[in-house]
């Protein structure tokens, strides 16, 4: 049951970003801004919550080894993206769909151009925090469980490097974030398996 629970908690939300992304505005328009600010504000506190694919994963109080040292830097950095990518949908969606719709009559460019680009610039921050997490989640998996760590990181990896320009926007951002759910989906299978790797508390005992 608790494997279970623990693959609810880490697909839940890119699952649920996957399905808003086919239903995404292509583009931001005059016509298109109040469902462009609208749907960011509702994501707002959706975004972050992909972070808790690097937490569940890894609950435990980190040891004083490299493992230890791995997963509070995937925490510091889970909490890296969860922070930047917040600013991104807060610069770029929010804030520039709400310019669009009150920009004078004509080209909304120069009222959203701005927006975007220090949205882009936010979102790119988060997106290499993310790539850092899965990184340090690989290592303290693979201490602990060996090479079931590998299947999850090199999913992640790709699904990561699309992320930093492919947003949620169909169709690649949407097979982006199938992407996310299965590659924590395959983190979760690599810490409920046996430990491959002894820890030293397991050659402790064995001594």
């Amino acid at each position: 049951m608790r494997m279970w629970r623990d693959l609810v908690l880490v697909t839940v939300t890119p699952v649920l970003l996957a399905v808003v992304g086919v239903f995404h505005p292509h583009a931001l328009t005059r016509a298109t801004a109040p469902e462009w600010a609208g749907l960011h504000i509702a994501l707002l506190p959706v975004f972050p919550l992909v972070a808790v694919g690097f937490v569940v994963p890894l609950w435990a109080r980190p040891g004083r080894d490299v493992a230890g040292f791995a997963t509070v830097l995937a925490w510091v950095a889970g909490f890296g993206y969860a922070t930047f990518y917040t600013g991104l949908d807060a610069v770029a969606g929010i804030a520039a769909g709400t310019a669009a719709m009150h920009a004078p009559s004509g080209d909304i460019g120069p009222a959203v151009l701005p927006l975007f680009a220090a949205g882009d610039e936010l979102g790119r921050v988060g997106a290499y925090a993310f790539l850092i997490a899965v990184l340090a989640t690989s290592v303290t998996l693979f201490r602990r469980h060996g090479m079931r760590a590998l299947p999850g990181t090199l999913v992640l990896l790709v699904a990561g490097y699309s992320f930093i320009d492919s947003h949620i926007f169909w169709p690649r951002g949407v097979i982006t974030m199938v992407g996310f759910a299965l590659g924590f989906a395959l983190f979760v299978w690599a810490a409920r398996g046996r430990l491959d790797v002894p820890t030293p508390a397991v050659i402790a005992r064995r001594r």
